[in-house]
């Protein structure tokens, strides 16, 4: 039996403005950098050091972090992980890594200026297929907050 999994999930903040693209097809896509940082600090500076991906979004995944999103925001990402090789201009082979973002979501609340809890899935799919259209926030729950433990039935 043979096993693949390729499943990948980071949450930091982005590096720079993401910028919205669309593909001579015309599909929204998205690439931009995060930092995240490591668990444990550097045994030299006593500082945790910080690890930098390459993520890329595609249609509706794309425009949501592309509108939402902005450099610094905290975002979590759920996705897969990418190589591919290239020569360069020297003729050199390179290896590109990617993370192919199926779903991006907010880490923050709102009192830190973003929105708590809403995040937009994407549906699977061939990243060739024709785009599906919806709303992210159409499909985001509705909570009511509650203001103390008095009015809970338990």
């Amino acid at each position: 039996m043979s096993l693949n999994l390729n499943k990948v999930i980071l949450a930091g903040r982005i590096v720079a403005d993401p910028e919205l693209k669309q593909t001579p097809s015309g599909v929204s896509v998205v690439s931009f950098r995060i930092a995240v940082n490591r668990r444990f600090a550097s045994r030299d500076t006593n500082q945790p050091e910080t690890d930098f991906f390459n993520v890329t979004a595609w249609r509706q995944t794309a425009e949501f972090v592309s509108k939402y999103f902005h450099k610094g925001s905290a975002i979590c990402i759920v996705g897969s992980i990418q190589n591919r090789t290239y020569t360069d201009q020297q003729g050199q082979k390179r290896t590109w890594t990617d993370i192919i973002a199926d779903e991006a979501n907010f880490v923050e609340s709102r009192a830190n200026g973003d929105n708590a809890g809403i995040g937009y899935t994407a549906p699977a799919q061939d990243p060739y297929a024709a785009p599906a259209f919806s709303s992210p926030a159409a499909s985001a729950p509705k909570f009511e907050e509650i203001k103390t433990d008095d009015d809970l039935p338990f």
